[in-house]
């Protein structure tokens, strides 16, 4: 990525950087670039045991989908940039990277919320958790 773009979404294969999505939202006009690191924790309320790795997968339209939600919310002020790792993943690798810049902290906090909760909520990315025991378990399937 080289200097701000209005929008700049992925899946990734490769670790992410948050500087590389700082700078492809942040512009001079900007007093606030909010930002949100996702890790890998080493559990989940809703399974029994300790976590020890994750592996997300994604349908191939993925990456669409979540550059449609980044342009629903990119506007001529806000800027929003967010990409999802796939891939085996082990506690407390980064597993999602969402930036957002705007004049005001106040915009710049609600896209950088709102696009981490629709990705969440809308990407067709799904996770299987490893656990300590030798077991796993699916997240996000329907």
């Amino acid at each position: 990525m080289s200097g701000p773009t209005t929008t700049w979404t992925s899946v990734s294969e490769t670790p992410l950087s948050l500087d590389a999505h700082v700078e492809a939202v942040a512009t001079p006009a900007d007093g606030a670039v909010a930002t949100f690191v996702g890790r890998v924790r080493n559990h989940d309320p809703s399974v029994t045991g300790e976590v020890t790795a994750l592996d997300y997968s994604a349908h191939p339209d993925a990456a669409t989908v979540i550059d449609t939600i980044t342009r629903q919310l990119t506007t001529d002020t806000v800027r929003v940039v967010v990409t999802h790792r796939l891939g085996l993943l082990h506690v407390g690798d980064v597993a999602i990277i969402a930036a957002a810049a705007a004049p005001h902290r106040a915009e710049a906090f609600e896209a950088c919320r709102d696009v981490v909760e629709r990705v969440k909520a809308e990407a067709p990315i799904w996770k299987r958790e490893f656990l300590a025991d030798g077991s796993h378990t699916w997240v996000g399937l329907t």
